[in-house]
């Protein structure tokens, strides 16, 4: 590494330079964006997070990891689950559990039966409890092996103050602690669903619909479904969204508005009580509007850096008897869009292996180039290298002299 710490010097001079560039291309220098909008400063939400689906930066949050009740947006990991596990034709038949659950219910009896697809536009619209137990014990055999899974999924997504107990958000305890998530993993949650799962466009298309009739599988009794996520009919470019009450929780809301090429997530906890409903819904506009007009777009490209790194006791052509051989690195990856404000300018940070032992691969990952914000890891993309290098041995340089001294 030490011998050649100019070049290191001047690899992060190029990175600095490349970056500003795009930048500029990208019309994203301070003195080109303007004066972004005030952060919001009164919101009635006790726990707030606006989120940038597209990297999962927190571009604002109040509160955004204390931990609280979560009540009905619960359901949003609960409906992804069912998703991913189950099949939407699957035949779910309602315990005496799941019958008696409390209000908001479908009101189904022990024994009825229905598809799982019309059960989670009951879970997503209406946001019935006995429909998320009926699911979760299909799902699971049990709403506590179901837990688990939601609890697994959370943490697998990052979300580290997160604790499921049931799948529809009823408050609940056990020696673990209380029901609840933190603002900033329930932004978590809806991004997972709405950005990476595999089930992503059925989440949409179940949580987008307005309105959905369906009978139990018997056909003898018809349900209707509504959806109360106000949120849609709100924003231009409102994308998914769900509500959540409880005594303990207050009102609660997590969504989803995509526009001009930014997509944004707005997690709200204990968002006023009773009395109180539209909180939600004045909340979320104003986080939303705040990121739309504070934030634009910034594609970064894996652009060549000019790098390049050593293969010791490597050989490409040519004279073999050097010790080291350079070979150029590339930049590889797909293009990527981040969300900056007028005066944020993302940090570089190359990590380049600069001496390497033969043989080494073309294409072969030697490091990253990698992008952040503040601290948070927005972009990365792999250094690889250009060229394969064969290790050098006797028989190479053997064949060397033979070439250059027998035969000319």
């Amino acid at each position: 590494m030490n011998r050649h710490l100019s070049e290191k010097h001047l690899t992060s001079a190029i990175c600095m330079m490349l970056t500003v560039f795009i930048l500029l291309a990208a019309g994203i220098s301070a003195d080109a964006a303007g004066e972004e909008a005030p952060a919001p400063s009164q919101l009635y939400a006790r726990c707030a997070v606006l989120m940038d689906a597209g990297t999962g930066r927190i571009l604002f949050a109040k509160h955004g990891d204390e931990e609280a009740p979560m009540a009905s947006t619960t359901k949003i990991m609960t409906c992804i689950l069912a998703l991913e596990t189950g099949d939407p034709d699957d035949v779910v038949t309602f315990s005496e559990n799941a019958a008696r659950q409390p209000e908001v219910k479908l009101g189904a009896k022990e024994g009825e039966t229905f598809l799982l697809k019309d059960l989670l536009y009951s879970l997503m619209l209406e946001s019935h409890n006995d429909s998320a137990v009926a699911v979760a014990e299909h799902i699971a055999g049990s709403t506590e092996a179901f837990a688990d899974l939601m609890n697994e999924k959370a943490a697998g997504i990052g979300c580290t103050s997160t604790y499921f107990i049931t799948p529809n958000g009823l408050g609940a305890s056990d020696e673990n602690g209380i029901h609840h998530t933190t603002a900033s993993d329930l932004a978590r949650i809806l991004r997972y669903c709405i950005m990476e799962s595999p089930k992503r466009e059925a989440y949409l298309d179940i949580t987008r619909e307005l309105a959905w009739t369906f009978s139990d599988c018997g056909g003898t009794n018809s349900y209707s479904c509504t959806n109360h996520n106000a949120f849609l009919k709100m924003m231009d470019g409102a994308l998914t969204g769900k509500t959540g009450f409880t005594a303990d929780a207050g009102y609660c809301y997590a969504g989803a508005l995509e526009r001009e090429g930014k997509t944004f997530i707005v997690a709200l906890l204990a968002c006023g009580w009773p009395n109180n409903k539209g909180y939600k819904w004045s909340d979320t506009r104003t986080l939303m509007e705040y990121g739309l007009a504070s934030y634009k777009n910034c594609t970064l490209e894996p652009e060549d850096a000019g790098l390049c790194t050593y293969i010791e006791n490597g050989y490409i052509t040519g004279y073999p008897g050097s010790k080291s051989v350079k070979i150029p690195v590339r930049t590889e990856g797909e293009p990527a869009n981040i969300l900056l404000r007028h005066d944020e300018m993302p940090d570089r940070q190359i990590t380049l292996e600069r001496s390497l032992d033969a043989p080494v691969e073309k294409g072969e990952t030697l490091g990253y180039i990698e992008y952040s914000i503040d601290g948070f890891p927005a972009v990365r993309f792999r250094l690889t290298a250009g060229c394969s290098a064969e290790k050098r041995t006797f028989t190479i340089c053997l064949d060397w002299i033979t070439d250059r001294f027998l035969f000319q």
